[in-house]
């Protein structure tokens, strides 16, 4: 018992304590990226914005305590988004919440099956593809926020590229995209510039969100509505 116990807290010092400025840097990054994206993302799928935002905010906590794999995406996902409007369209937004809970048992079952090797026949081509089109998805759902603005606008973005790109030839010990959004951030705030912030684009969640069970029919019906978006959504998830 002392060496399974000595183990785990090697194991836990490793994962958690190996680089911590690295790893507060990257989640800094990663949430304040995270937060305009989720809210374009909630957009094309036509839900409220809070509803991303909670979802986001619930699987990176899940995901940083019970663990994932290098790489993994723990977030909003435009391909998801793209399955999730048709359903939230014709169904509503509680259907939507029972295919993510039945996508997730299937995501179980590919788990236990090891269905992942799978993924090993699945060309590069469509792969590059696959990211491809999530990079176009992106790239779209940020463009109406460019579009018919003022040159404030289109200054800070073209001075946020030059940031990202140039810090690095000076210095790699803080993320460029940080040093971008803090700077700006900052900027924006004290010369007042006539720029939206996040805050334009929804109402943001003022409480944490609560545990509730989708409000549909436990029916044959239901399962037939729902079993071809939540397969497609375990296979981006797999994928």
């Amino acid at each position: 018992m002392p060496c399974e116990i000595t183990m785990l807290i090697t194991a836990l010092r490793r994962e958690w304590l190996t680089n911590p400025q690295r790893e507060l840097l990257a989640g800094a990054v990663a949430t304040f990226a995270l937060i305009p994206e989720v809210i374009a993302f909630s957009f094309a799928a036509g839900v409220d914005p809070q509803v991303g935002l909670y979802g986001s905010f619930v699987i990176g906590i899940v995901i940083a305590f019970a663990g994932g794999r290098p790489a993994m995406v723990s977030a909003a996902a435009g391909s998801v988004a793209l399955v999730a409007a048709p359903l939230v369209a014709s169904h509503g937004l509680s259907y939507l919440f029972a295919a993510g809970l039945l996508a997730g048992a299937l995501q179980i079952v590919f788990g236990l099956l090891r269905l992942g090797v799978l993924m090993r026949f699945v060309s590069q081509s469509v792969r590059t593809g696959f990211v491809n089109a999530l990079a176009i998805l992106i790239f779209a759902a940020q463009m109406p926020h460019l579009l018919g603005e003022g040159w404030h606008t289109y200054g800070l973005f073209a001075v946020a590229l030059a940031l990202i790109y140039g810090v690095p030839r000076l210095t790699t010990a803080i993320p460029s995209p940080l040093v971008a959004i803090v700077l700006l951030t900052v900027a924006a705030s004290l010369l007042q510039l006539p720029v939206k912030t996040v805050a334009d684009l929804g109402r943001l969640p003022e409480a944490l969100p609560v545990f509730a069970w989708p409000s549909v029919p436990f029916s044959w019906e239901t399962l037939r509505i729902i079993a071809g978006p939540a397969v497609a959504i375990a296979m981006v998830g797999l994928l």
